[in-house]
């Protein structure tokens, strides 16, 4: 199936149905460890009906059977690469417990289908995932996007939720703060090209600039999250078209009532972000009724990996309180 990337235009919800098509291959997983490395573990696949989604599983130490389970949700763009430095930073404080992260669809690994990219989608993807892994139940970290696709799935499958914490999490922004030519890019029909190119400044806040030293910064061992998100514009011929739609229907804004709506569970929650993050700010998020709110000083949106060991700290103190690792597994 040849894919011209930069003219791919995925379905909105409510348009028309059309003829089933195939997903959009990812990549393989040897060309992109063949530039970025192999700090991820071995890339997992697990199949739906949508497509074929990656997952990369850091296991429990010493091994044992009653390992709690952590599933990290990363954001737009960034792929699940972009949350392994936090993910090793609380593996460390807490081993006997069993991380997951996730591709989500159009990044990293996985497929993109040929589908609108509202969170239903998402869901689903987690659900799948979660079924696959035979986990009944999990506690999530998500980030941005990530985190606004937590807020939505605590709120409507509380069951399969232990906890969750939300990293700089989207989703607060209201898309009325746009002018109405930039709105006017959000809905269907408008200028494709345009759209694209305003949603990458948008999610970039400029253009992509790609630091020249990433090369030798990823050969040190630094995740260099520019680099990966050019290597995805360029090689997976899904991605750009994926963000777009995410950006549109994904819940990147207007998601307020599912934030209530996951604090109206009772589910332990946590929230950290960045003093400077102009996604959102404590204020709004205890508006919204989340209690644990922290907020990391001079930090912007970034900061789950700019400032990893204050993320990781807030985190660990959180399940240090649940007591995770000896909670029953459900």
């Amino acid at each position: 199936m040849s894919i011209n990337p930069h003219n791919l235009v995925l379905p909105r919800p409510g348009d028309p149905p059309s003829l089933a098509k195939p997903p959009i291959p990812g990549p393989l997983e040897s060309t992109f460890t063949s530039i970025f490395g192999t700090l991820l573990p071995p890339a997992q696949y697990l199949t739906t009906p949508h497509g074929k989604a990656a997952y990369y599983t850091m296991l429990p130490y010493p091994p044992v059977q009653t390992a709690n389970r952590i599933l990290f949700i990363h954001g737009v763009q960034t792929p699940a690469l972009g949350m392994l430095p936090l993910a090793t930073a609380l593996h460390t404080s807490f081993p006997a417990t069993e991380f997951v992260l996730v591709d989500l669809w159009g990044h990293g690994l996985s497929d993109t289908p040929i589908l609108p990219h509202n969170a239903t989608l998402f869901h689903g993807l987690l659900d799948a995932l979660l079924d696959h892994l035979n986990w009944p139940s999990v506690h999530l970290v998500g980030f941005s996007f990530g985190a606004s696709l937590t807020a939505g799935y605590a709120a409507s499958r509380p069951s399969r939720v232990q906890s969750f914490a939300l990293v700089a999490p989207a989703g607060l922004i209201r898309s009325t703060s746009f002018t109405a030519e930039e709105q006017k890019l959000l809905q269907s029909g408008s200028d494709e090209d345009a759209a694209r190119k305003w949603v990458f400044r948008f999610l970039e806040g400029g253009e992509l600039v790609v630091p020249q030293d990433w090369r030798e910064r990823v050969e040190k061992g630094e995740f260099v999250a520019e680099a990966v998100r050019e290597w995805q514009m360029q090689e997976h011929a899904g991605h750009v078209g994926s963000v777009v739609a995410i950006v549109r229907d994904g819940g990147v804004m207007d998601n307020h009532d599912c934030f209530v709506r996951a604090v109206g569970t009772g589910i332990p929650a946590l929230v950290v972000l960045g003093e400077k993050d102009d996604v959102c700010s404590e204020q709004e998020v205890r508006d919204l009724g989340f209690k644990d709110v922290f907020v990391v000083p001079q930090a912007g949106h970034g900061v789950v990996r700019e400032r990893v060991p204050e993320v990781a700290g807030f985190i660990s103190d959180f399940w240090g309180n649940l007591d995770i690792e000896k909670q029953k597994i459900r």
